[in-house]
């Protein structure tokens, strides 16, 4: 690119962790271009992806064609949009037009859609670099990212332990610096674990924030998509590129146009009032996560915060949890299950969901519906008399790489493969944003989340807190060994 004012001395490496924001504006200032910046990502996810297996299909003439297009509206003097030259990555659950979407399974091994989802369409409008896909479990659902199509993703800080689910490899991906933003989606925690266990950010959005489509459940308000990055800045770009009404969705929400961004900039959140709860009364905490997570308490403190240890009463949520998680799945899949491809090829973990739902009554949905309606209501009161919730997003560390999922917590064994997940799937029937920041680093230098949970659709006061507590307590500037 001509006419730079400046050089920027980074080496290749340091570009690739240079934050989203920064290198946004490097790109503006015409110091970098885009097609440099997509060259140097390519460039270490040639060296890395084969190691951790984040990318599962990479698309490098298309992201350089768009890099090029944004070299030249720059060099024009067009429009800019929010996401300029970033390269940003897309869950493989996710439509892309012309890119291959298999949701994980062997039975779309091939498919290409003709269509973008709507998240893509915005990330594109934006100006993001479409780099390609990020690893999924089978249709999203997994608490480690591995299927049949692809194989296993592994952690870039150890490659013996998981990323998480169902989100994994676009968290391992910014966490190996082999991509600044990635898309993700959450329905019991899969964009805040997966954050945790790769020591990067990730935000559960307010359903509609990011709206859905296209979508066999218009009016889920479960499942969510949002953001992962590096740091709180980036995810409030990136969510601000996604969120806004459309009228393909009937539960989007209007955008709050900047405020996200406006949040992060000089956060400030003296005599605000936070509730810290070591486990939710849901289930058992490992020791070492909460050594590492309670010291949270002290820097919102230092930030001149009132905190005080408090639990809202999630009674019923596990019930309302599982039969709604049911009720989901056998509303996309049932229709397969007659199919002898269907059961042949895919993930038990998803046709026992479906077995499961199918064997809820009609009474059971209905009260499931009215347990979730009651602790909505119980933690809007709690919201009442605090302006946050706090708790650690994970109650273990990374569990080994090849394990579909834990099977106890500090040595209490577990009954269900999402029992390890209250923390976040208690959230998720809320409807509360959430999100999960770095907060530290085990004996054996695996990353530690804390999740910040704001109420319904404060997404930008959740922001600004994370913002806070980023800024107060900076986690290790570390990267990955894998590197």
């Amino acid at each position: 690119m001509k006419e730079r004012r400046e050089k920027v001395n980074l080496s290749p490496e340091d570009l690739c962790f240079t934050p989203a924001l920064e290198l946004s504006d490097m790109i503006r200032r015409k110091l970098v271009s885009p097609v440099e910046v997509v060259q140097t990502f390519l460039s270490r996810i040639e060296k890395i992806n084969p190691k951790i297996n984040a990318y599962c299909t990479l698309v490098p003439e298309m992201a350089l064609e768009s890099a090029r297009k944004a070299e030249s509206e720059i060099m024009r003097g067009g429009e800019i949009g929010l996401l300029t030259g970033l390269p940003v990555a897309i869950k493989d659950i996710t439509m892309t037009a012309g890119i291959r979407t298999t949701f994980g399974s062997k039975l779309y091994e091939n498919f290409v859609p003709d269509v973008d989802a709507l998240v893509v369409e915005r990330l594109k409008k934006a100006g993001a670099v479409i780099m390609g896909k990020t690893n999924t479990p089978e249709f999203g659902a997994g608490a480690s990212t591995f299927n049949k199509v692809f194989g296993l993703t592994r952690n870039p800080w150890n490659t013996d332990f998981t990323v998480g689910g169902s989100s994994g490899s676009a968290a391992a991906a910014v966490a190996a610096g082999i991509l600044p933003l990635a898309q993700g989606g959450d329905l019991g925690g899969s964009l805040r674990a997966p954050a945790s266990f790769c020591g990067v950010v990730g935000l559960r959005p307010s359903p509609g924030r990011v709206p859905h489509y296209p979508s066999e459940l218009n009016w889920d308000d479960l499942a969510v998509q949002g953001p992962i990055a590096r740091t709180v800045g980036d995810t409030a770009l990136l969510l601000e590129a996604m969120s806004g009404a459309d009228s393909r969705s009937p539960v989007s929400l209007p955008s709050e146009q900047g405020e996200f961004l406006r949040a992060v900039k000089d956060p400030e959140i003296k005599n605000l009032r936070f509730a810290w709860s070591d486990n939710l009364n849901l289930i058992p905490v490992d020791k070492e996560i909460l050594e590492i997570t309670r010291p949270a308490i002290d820097t919102f403190r230092g930030l001149g915060c009132q905190v005080v240890e408090d639990t809202p009463d999630f009674g019923g949520v596990k019930e309302a949890a599982l039969i709604l998680r049911g009720l989901r799945f056998v509303a996309l899949y049932q229709d397969q299950m007659d199919d002898p491809e269907f059961k042949r090829w895919v993930n038990p973990l998803v046709t026992g969901n479906i077995e499961q739902g199918l064997k809820f009554s009609i009474r059971d949905v209905a009260r499931a519906y009215r347990q979730r309606s009651e602790i909505w209501d119980r933690l809007r009161q709690f919201f009442d008399k605090y302006d946050f919730l706090l708790t650690p997003t994970m109650p273990i560390p990374p569990f080994p790489a090849e394990a579909q999922y834990p099977t106890e917590i500090g040595g209490r064994p577990i009954e269900h493969y999402i029992d390890w997940v209250w923390l976040t799937y208690a959230i998720s029937v809320t409807g509360s944003p959430a999100v999960s920041v770095p907060c530290g680093w085990t004996e054996k230098g695996l990353p530690v989340g804390l999740q910040i949970i704001a109420p319904y659709r404060a997404e930008a006061a959740l922001l600004r807190a994370a913002a806070a507590y980023e800024s107060a307590a900076p986690w290790a500037d570390k990267r990955p060994p894998i590197g």
